[in-house]
């Protein structure tokens, strides 16, 4: 017997969790299929007449190309993407949590300033794209030598964090305040026990922009230039580094609060089943961090866009209403004076898996938010001030929005996936998961959780989501992520460049 999946009563169309044949009756809907329905894709449930709104989750998603039959699949050939205006209300109460767990401690890292690590990594920062060979070979020679001594069990390595900015751009420009902030929010992020900066010399991102701002001593600021050149830096970095690695490997994890875990909420690759396993799973599990006095921090912007609205239902706070709603026509404008739209986020990979217009897209992003009030919106890379619920404006490209997560002060990446996304951002560990049972069985070297349990009938949306939670917390206590055991986390470092490249 073929099945469809009806998400709301207000939804004139379903998604199917199974290719469906041509010609093939349906037995709950009393409908039969026109054509043949992949994986994962719409289907008509009423005659739609063109230019009608088609819903789903109860939402507009886009409206009708042309008149679409009962039974027809709905995609990109007969759904096409519309505005609409949006019904905004303020929140006026707190939302009660129902989420209970009798985990209320992780095992972390307490950094001298109190903050609490989920890992202990040794970082490399690179200033410039110019240094950024320098410290790759830094890093790349202090694993290897941690790797041969054997003799610092508490280090989780050394991270080489290079990127492609850093010159050629406006010294007092946004690109540069975000990059500016961006570089702190590493610098001084608990999951690293000292950092070296390193610069060229001669670029726009001075050492001495960082220098200012720093008060820590666990920090060394060294140049190319200044040094004589590219063996003599390297061979005094290994130096300077050999010299701390007993003072930092002498860390022990010990039980801290829930309330000290800040989780970055991303996804990526998604698929039809995205917003119906995954990502309200991970919501779920994001408000059980928040009732134990944790925060969480969901970003893409682009990616809320036709479902902001719901996002703003959730802001008691105008400033943050105004904020938010700022940040919508920042990026409105952005995408139209680069010849772009905002319909233009859905990958074809977002595509083969079913999301047919950024409405539909946004409308399953934003469930990793689960039901908590947001108590902030932030800016990209701007350091987490409020616990609880934050938004973070960033772009909707995962490695530029965590980037901007971890800088913010994220200690754990929940990254939902329905196509397969494999990525780490080091320092901080990155838990995949799967929004289907296929993807999962077929890349289980790289999802640490299933959520398309949920969609097969064998857990609750609820269960699913506190097998996220239980899976945060073992992850911050120390055991490993399949991406960390892939080595993903050093190449993905990627600074938002907002601005001229000059």
């Amino acid at each position: 017997m073929y099945q469809i999946i009806k998400l709301n009563t207000k939804d004139n169309i379903a998604v199917s969790p199974m290719v469906i044949p041509k010609d093939s009756f349906i037995n709950d809907f009393n409908i039969t299929t026109t054509n043949e329905i992949p994986l994962g894709h719409k289907i008509s449930l009423e005659k739609i007449i063109q230019g009608e709104k088609i819903l789903k989750y109860g939402q507009i998603i886009g409206i009708a190309k042309k008149n679409i039959q009962v039974g027809e699949h709905v995609h990109l050939h007969n759904l096409c993407f519309a505005d609409f205006d949006r019904i905004y209300t303020s929140s006026k109460k707190n939302i009660t949590a129902k989420k209970s767990s009798k985990i209320s401690t992780f095992q972390g890292i307490v950094r001298k300033n109190k903050t609490t690590g989920t890992r202990n990594y040794i970082g490399i920062i690179s200033t410039v794209n110019c240094s950024a060979t320098v410290v790759k070979v830094i890093a790349d020679t202090m694993n290897n030598y941690l790797i041969k001594s054997n003799k610092f069990p508490n280090i989780d390595g050394v991270v080489c964090l290079k990127h492609s900015t850093g010159c050629g751009m406006n010294t007092n420009g946004d690109g540069m305040t975000i990059f500016n902030r961006t570089i702190e929010g590493f610098k001084k992020h608990p999951n690293f026990s000292h950092v070296f900066i390193i610069g060229l010399g001669c670029e726009c991102a001075q050492i001495s922009m960082f220098q200012e701002q720093d008060k820590e001593n666990n920090i060394v600021y060294l140049n190319i230039q200044d040094e004589g050149g590219t063996k003599k830096i390297i061979d005094k970095s290994c130096a300077l580094i050999k010299n701390i690695l007993f003072e930092a490997n002498n860390v022990k994890r010990v039980p801290r609060p829930i309330s000290e875990l800040i989780v970055g909420l991303q996804c990526g690759g998604s698929d039809a089943y995205s917003g119906i396993t995954s990502n309200p799973a991970l919501g779920y599990a994001s408000d059980m961090i928040i009732q134990h006095g944790g925060s969480s921090i969901l970003a893409e912007t682009p990616e809320i866009y036709g479902a902001e609205h719901l996002i703003i239902n959730k802001i008691k706070d105008e400033t943050l209403i105004k904020k938010l709603t700022e940040h919508i026509e920042w990026w409105k404008n952005y995408t139209k004076i680069n010849g772009s739209t905002m319909d233009n986020n859905p990958t074809p990979g977002n595509k083969k898996g079913g999301i047919t217009t950024i409405l539909e897209k946004s409308l399953g992003a934003v469930a990793k938010g689960g039901s908590s009030i947001i108590v902030d919106v932030l800016n990209y890379s701007e350091s987490i001030k409020n616990k609880g619920f934050n938004f973070m404006n960033s772009p909707g490209y995962d490695p530029v929005s965590v980037t901007g997560q971890v800088a913010s002060g994220s200690n754990i990446i929940c990254f939902t996936t329905g196509r397969g996304s494999c990525f780490g951002c080091k320092p901080t560990p990155s838990i995949k998961i799967s929004s289907n049972t296929k993807m999962y069985n077929h890349m289980k070297e790289d999802m640490d959780i299933n959520s398309g349990t949920i969609m097969d009938g064998l857990e609750t949306l609820e269960d699913n989501g506190k097998i996220i939670f239980e899976k945060i917390i073992n992850i911050a206590s120390g055991e490993k992520t399949k991406s960390e055991i892939n080595g993903y986390g050093d190449d993905e470092f990627n600074p938002w460049i907002v601005g001229a490249t000059m």
